[in-house]
């Protein structure tokens, strides 16, 4: 990309639980003078506002529609408990599903997890958000399962969390709407998240090869170099003149004698 290709900014949204700073910093470092702006969006509302041409890419939460967006998979996130510190299931490093059959197991209408059936027994009422379950926790109402990343995001002193193996699990992904061609800017920065180097083919352009002149500098250096034992300093030609044919050997100055006399 020339200069003059380059747009001014790129418009990044992400979803609750995903920390784009490495990726920024790399930007950053990388693109100087191309403004990144972060969007906050909810996983259920990041589909759209890509397609819509809200932002330019985005850190979500599969699935997503793959007729009208993209999406490169980046990790899976753990399944976890969200219970108050002083219930039992503490004293285990894990919790299995089985262990959550007498539980009162929340379930927020922007639910992360693709469940087939839910565990333990529901609650009278779904909280409307996953902040406000993990209120109700706190309170004591119920437990709560959730990906790592939002146990975190949502941190409390009085509650912890526990791995549940077996439970559904999210896949977070970068996606941008479906083109023949991608920007260039979304392949910048499917570059960083993938960890390619400045000069890979596929990120920005590659350092440029050295001009032939210095090549043949160098070459010129190297030859040089392998004469009186590869010191690499140009040998001097012998002080004096060449001898003249006729001129004696052994010892002379170079000087032509006189000629005798008869």
């Amino acid at each position: 990309m020339t200069g003059s290709d380059i747009p001014s900014s790129f418009r990044l949204a992400y979803v609750p639980g995903v920390t784009p700073t490495k990726w920024v910093r790399v930007w950053h470092e990388r693109l100087p003078h191309t403004s990144l702006e972060l969007v906050q969006a909810t996983a259920a509302e990041a589909p759209g506002l890509l397609a819509g041409g809200g932002a330019d890419a985005g850190l979500v939460r599969l699935p997503v529609d793959r007729d009208v967006l993209s999406a490169i998979p980046l990790y899976t996130e753990t399944t976890v408990v969200v219970i108050p510190k002083d219930h039992v299931a503490t004293a285990a490093e894990e919790v299995s599903l089985a262990e959550l059959s007498d539980e009162i197991v929340l379930h927020p209408l922007d639910d992360l997890l693709d469940w087939e059936t839910l565990p333990g027994r529901p609650a009278v009422e779904r909280p409307a958000t996953t902040a406000d379950a993990i209120e109700l926790v706190a309170a004591g109402v119920g437990v709560l399962l959730v990906p790592q990343s939002l146990a975190r995001l949502h941190h409390r002193k009085d509650l912890t969390y526990r791995p549940v193996p077996g439970a559904p699990e999210s896949r977070v992904a970068l996606s941008w709407p479906e083109a023949e061609v991608t920007p260039d800017l979304v392949e910048e920065f499917i570059g960083i998240v993938r960890g390619r180097t400045v000069n890979s083919t596929r990120g920005r352009a590659a350092t440029p090869p050295r001009p032939a002149k210095d090549k043949a500098k160098d070459k010129a250096k190297a030859r040089r170099g392998g004469a009186g034992g590869g010191s690499g300093a140009r040998q001097k030609p012998a002080a004096g003149r060449k001898p003249q044919a006729g001129g004696r050997a052994g010892g002379q100055s170079g000087k032509r004698g006189k000629p005798r006399g008869r």
